[in-house]
């Protein structure tokens, strides 16, 4: 079973990125169970989003308390209260713009693909709304999830500016691809 966390702030779009998710493994034939945690029911207060993905029904009804993968939309997050469901084998794809040294410097022992995913956004014209960048991230990142799949679970679930949020996504895919690449040349 594949287990997932992402964390973000009240606002940012994590619990649409674990719907979107959701989504697309579950159209991809799989079973899934995503749920939400908030805290403070207001923006910039912690917001968690839980998946889970697996062949058969998943029968568990528990917070998640090993992740196979993390996805964090905010780098101030990656502290022990999120930390505390990761080991040395949980990837953790992050929003930042800094470089994968930086975090192996922050985060010793720790597999962290930091992606700009602002920056993305904002090249296909969505403003702040990251979670297409970093959705596509992750999917790559798993390496379980086809990416024309994802691309309709995308479309579908914009409301507005399918287009751009697609090209987000793949954007974000390729980044991850990229930063994989580089992981296995060393």
């Amino acid at each position: 079973m594949l287990e997932i966390v992402i964390q973000g702030r009240g606002g940012q779009g994590a619990q649409t990125a674990g719907n979107l998710l959701a989504a697309a493994y579950f159209a991809a034939g799989n079973e899934v169970q995503c749920f939400a945690s908030y805290g403070g029911a207001r923006r910039g207060t912690p917001v968690s989003s839980f998946l889970r993905v697996d062949s058969r029904p998943v029968r568990l009804r528990c917070d998640i308390e090993r992740a196979d993968a993390i996805l964090c939309f905010d780098a101030s997050l990656l502290a022990p209260p999120l930390l505390a469901c990761a080991d040395a084998d949980t990837l953790i794809v992050v929003n930042s713009s800094l470089a994968p040294a930086d975090f192996a410097r922050t985060q010793p022992g720790r597999h962290v693909l930091p992606v700009d995913a602002l920056a993305i956004a904002r090249r296909h014209g969505l403003g702040r709304i990251v979670n297409s960048a970093l959705v596509g991230a992750l999917a790559r990142a798993v390496g379980s999830l086809p990416r024309e799949v994802l691309h309709a679970a995308i479309a579908e679930g914009s409301p507005r500016l399918q287009q751009e949020n697609v090209a987000a996504c793949d954007e974000g895919w390729q980044h991850a691809e990229r930063l994989l690449r580089e992981e296995a040349a060393r």
